[in-house]
């Protein structure tokens, strides 16, 4: 048999990214009727409506929404293997990257990191973006370039990602602390109040987890969703709090930091790319460039 038709690949993207016949013939500079005809032909491939009328629209089905992501990455790659090979001229390079960090990155390592790029690429230009819910979403939209943080089960299984360091839970008390002298045991560090970061809303973490096989519980005043916060609090009262040593080292600054005393798993902090940047010179540059900074210690003060 025969196999399907890869013509009519960009008429599917083109479909599934505009949403309408009219749209789809304009892109591709086909006639409205060339269109429509394509549409024909890819239901019967498909065995699926794709595109079906609601009012004066179209809406996409169930089986085009989940084509829509597919057919971004195939044509990307399509257009890579048929685009000549181009050596990369890093200095006259001009480009906005976009990096998506957790709270505590740019403190730490933004400087350094903006300081490399621009002394290699004077035209290159970086804009940080914070979580959201959205998670890998903006990674496969092509939303973002890159992003750091901790890889887990619920990350696309085709997404990129390479280790940048290791990072750590420490205490944090303001100068002055009682725990600031002696030795801080268990039950010394559960008796104070504490600051919890969570940026979900949740009422525990993984401090209270330690602490529970210790048969201990600490008291939780307040609960904020991020690190600066949490750090505000403790420098203005008796709070006590548990951050990450490596993304907090500037927002610490002037404050009491002491090692936890409870056991917890080392945090690996990786970036994680799209597999459509794999081959892209000027996003395999930016990666290095964020592995040098996040990996030398450029960024320690």
């Amino acid at each position: 048999m025969p196999g399907p038709d890869l013509n009519l690949l960009y008429p599917l993207e083109a479909l599934l990214s505009e949403g309408s016949v009219a749209g789809a013939a304009r892109r591709l500079w086909l006639s409205p009727s060339a269109m429509s005809r394509a549409l024909a032909r890819l239901r019967e491939a498909t065995g699926d409506p794709l595109l079906v009328r609601s009012g004066r629209g179209l809406v996409a089905t169930p089986r085009a929404l989940e084509l829509r992501e597919r057919m971004e990455l195939l044509v990307a790659e399509a257009q890579a293997v048929l685009r000549p090979v181009e050596k990369l001229d890093i200095a006259r390079l001009e480009r906005v990257f976009t990096l998506r960090t957790g709270e505590g990155f740019v403190d730490t390592f933004g400087a350094a990191l903006i300081a490399r790029l621009t002394a290699q690429a004077p035209g290159v230009r970086l804009r940080f973006v914070g979580k959201s819910e959205r998670g890998q979403a903006l990674l496969r939209h092509n939303d973002v370039d890159l992003e750091t943080g901790v890889v887990s089960a619920t990350d696309g299984p085709e997404m990129r990602n390479m280790a940048l360091f290791h990072d750590r839970f420490v205490g944090v008390v303001r100068h002055g602390h009682p725990l600031a002298t002696g030795e801080i045991t268990a039950e010394r560090y559960a008796e104070g109040g504490h600051v919890l970061v969570s940026r979900r809303g949740q009422e525990r973490g993984l401090v209270d987890d330690a602490l529970a096989t210790l048969g201990l519980k600490r008291h939780i005043v307040a609960m904020v969703g991020g690190f600066s916060a949490a750090l505000a609090l403790v420098r203005a009262s008796d709070l006590i709090t548990a951050v990450p040593e490596r993304h907090t080292t500037v927002p610490r600054a002037g404050l009491h930091t002491f090692p936890l005393p409870v056991s917890l798993a080392p945090l690996t902090v990786s970036m994680l790319w799209h597999p459509r940047l794999d081959a892209d010179a000027g996003h395999r540059w930016l990666r290095d460039c964020v592995r040098a900074v996040c990996g030398s210690g450029e960024n320690q003060p």
